[in-house]
């Protein structure tokens, strides 16, 4: 079996394991001439205590948005934490239209001499000074509510804006679908509706500190998005989903990170 075959067996049997008919649903299911759901990957470059991440700036920039780019991928995100929790890490949204075109990524990337000249710094840094310490990587399939990445007017416009990054783990495969299925029923709609401004809603399906699901809110400032989310807490659509049985201990840990976009961020 071919890599890229594997890769696409091996992540729906994964979304799909273990799963009654509401797991099958949840991950697999979408209204019968609905979009096609797109995939995300999120990485998170990690540094040590104080280390510049100028040359990971330059090589994002110069190099691998413009090639993504020329891939037709495009929307790439770049974010720094607005009040770190430690080290600094940088956080790159990479959407892809399908899981061919993510398996695909890499080797063309390499095949492209204009991407390796341009990004021919950080792609040699020496063994002495790495541009950076690691990489954590995310796979996340978009949530049939919204299947594609969504940007607000002032992201399109590249004004100033704020973003929150929200992942909500589960104790169980089972218990993690669920939280996807109250989203899909009505807790993506009404976040729209407050003005939350989601970017994008993804499951998880390869990754650390599985089950989890990873979504992206945005506004135009802080004290915007606190207003937002203190109507989403107050919409009776939201009560009444939240008092719902079967959506009981859906989440057992909630993380969170407040992100400023790169000045060349495309999100």
């Amino acid at each position: 079996m071919k890599r890229r075959e594997f890769l696409k067996t091996s992540l729906a049997a994964s979304a799909l394991a273990g799963l009654g008919p509401v797991g099958v649903r949840t991950a697999a299911a979408q209204p019968s001439g609905g979009a096609a759901r797109e995939y995300y990957e999120l990485r998170a470059y990690r540094f040590k205590e104080g280390a510049s991440h100028e040359l990971l700036d330059g090589y994002l920039e110069k190099a691998a948005i413009p090639a993504l780019n020329r891939l037709g991928l495009k929307s790439i995100g770049v974010f720094t934490e607005l009040e770190p929790k430690g080290p600094a890490s940088v956080y790159v949204l990479i959407p892809y239209p399908s899981l061919d075109a993510f398996a695909k990524a890499a080797s063309r990337l390499n095949a492209d001499p204009e991407y390796q000249q341009a990004g021919a710094a950080y792609l040699q840094a020496p063994k002495s000074d790495p541009a950076f310490e690691r990489i954590d990587s995310w796979l996340m399939l978009a949530f049939a509510g919204q299947p594609k990445l969504h940007l607000a007017p002032y992201s399109v416009e590249q004004k100033p804006r704020v973003f929150e990054l929200r992942t909500y783990q589960s104790h169980s495969e089972l218990k993690a679908l669920k939280k996807v299925e109250m989203f899909n029923s009505g807790e993506i709609e009404v976040m729209h509706e407050v003005g939350l401004a989601p970017v994008f809603y993804g499951q998880v399906l390869l990754g650390k500190d599985l089950p989890h699901l990873t979504y992206m809110l945005s506004a135009e400032d802080r004290e915007a998005h606190q207003k937002h989310f203190d109507a989403f807490g107050k919409h009776p659509t939201w009560n009444k989903l939240k008092n719902d049985p079967q959506y009981a201990d859906t989440v057992s840990k909630v993380a969170n990170w407040f992100l400023a976009p790169a000045a060349y961020s495309q999100i």
